[in-house]
């Protein structure tokens, strides 16, 4: 009689175990906080773009050397941002020998517009529409890394 009692006791204020229907599994932790780090990165390297464009047409307009070490600061900071993070996801989704080029075909490409500017500013031949051009194509090389 004590066990009935105890048995309606329990069904009345819900204690009985019911098991849960099996539902779809939700996004998990690790998928939510890999985003939000991808989304940083991404808005990271968007303040960086930004900052080497705006060097770059104060390169352009004062022709420094001054200002062209800190324009090559800021590429070389980027590049090797983009490059650590094309690392990162590369060891995140398996070896993809294609995407590993292309980067380093980038960086490469970086590196001898940089050489070419380089030698502009420092003959003092470089016209401001031209130092733009090469701002613009070093730029455009840039953004293809991040996207």
């Amino acid at each position: 009689m004590d066990i009935r009692r105890i048995m309606e006791t329990q069904s009345l204020h819900g204690a009985s175990k019911a098991k849960r229907p099996d539902t779809e599994p939700g996004v998990s932790f690790q998928n939510v906080i890999g985003q939000k780090r991808e989304d940083r990165e991404h808005e990271r390297f968007q303040r960086q773009i930004a900052a080497i464009h705006e060097k770059g047409e104060l390169l352009a307009e004062s022709q420094t050397v001054e200002s062209l070490a800190e324009y090559k600061q800021l590429i070389k900071d980027f590049m090797k941002d983009a490059v650590d993070a094309a690392l990162r996801l590369e060891d995140k989704r398996g070896f993809n020998r294609r995407g590993r080029a292309k980067i380093y075909k980038i960086v490469e490409q970086v590196d001898q517009k940089l050489l070419a500017l380089t030698d502009q500013v420092i003959s003092g031949e470089a016209s401001r529409l031209s130092l733009l051009d090469q701002v613009g194509e070093i730029r455009g090389l840039l953004v293809n890394v991040y996207v």
